[in-house]
């Protein structure tokens, strides 16, 4: 989800910034031209560190400005479909909520919460189960999965992500930790069975028929 680049791109210092300190200014812009911005249409840009000029700068005819090549490092966001997520109910809406995880926000549909239907208590940002009682509000920490995603270029934060809890592992976390806690003990009252001989302690096995005739 999060990778780590080195880039190289072109920042425009504009006439009012040509300085002495024009390393400082050269990585205050590139954090100003690129920070926030989506890259390749994949890729959201979080952090901005290590600005390097290269080479000089160019100065185009009939603008002031000088346009600089530099090499960066760049700090990347970039969801992928069927990824699992951890992140936080933000927001509860009429017909889900959002979940934020990383710098994104994430769609969960009212169908997609969990397999159960869903009532919603807009009022109070909560979403209940009929039968379940489980519940989900602002705050609440939850592991899902990417079912769709369309990011936007011009505005990152409106990018248009689906996901979905409606699959094995994935919910709230406390409801993973109960599940998890129901699937052992579970499995350690079959382990105490004794394999169904009843609780009766096992006969010894007979002694060795050598051992038998030393003996007589």
């Amino acid at each position: 989800m999060y990778y780590l680049e080195t880039r190289r791109d072109v920042v425009r210092i504009p006439p009012a910034r040509l300085s002495p300190n024009i390393g400082d200014v050269i990585s205050e812009l590139a954090q100003q031209q690129f920070e926030g911005k989506l890259l390749d249409g994949q890729s959201l840009t979080v952090l901005i560190m290590n600005v390097k000029l290269i080479g000089e700068g160019r100065i185009i005819h009939g603008d002031g400005g000088v346009y600089q090549d530099v090499e960066y490092t760049a700090i990347l966001f970039r969801p992928e479909l069927q990824e699992v997520i951890e992140g936080q109910v933000v927001e509860v809406r009429k017909f889900g909520a959002f979940v934020r995880f990383g710098p994104l926000d994430g769609l969960l549909h009212v169908s997609q919460i969990m397999d159960d239907r869903v009532n919603i208590d807009e009022h109070n940002q909560r979403l209940v189960g009929v039968e379940t009682k489980r519940d989900l509000r602002v705050g609440y920490k939850v592991r899902a999965r990417i079912v769709s995603l369309s990011l936007s270029e011009i505005s990152p934060r409106d990018s248009r992500i689906g996901l979905t809890m409606r699959q094995p592992g994935l919910g709230r976390l406390e409801w993973i930790a109960e599940s998890h806690k129901k699937t052992e003990k579970a499995e350690g009252g079959r382990g105490s069975g004794g394999g169904g001989g009843g609780g009766k302690k096992a006969a010894a096995p007979a002694p060795p028929a050598a051992a038998k005739a030393k003996a007589a």
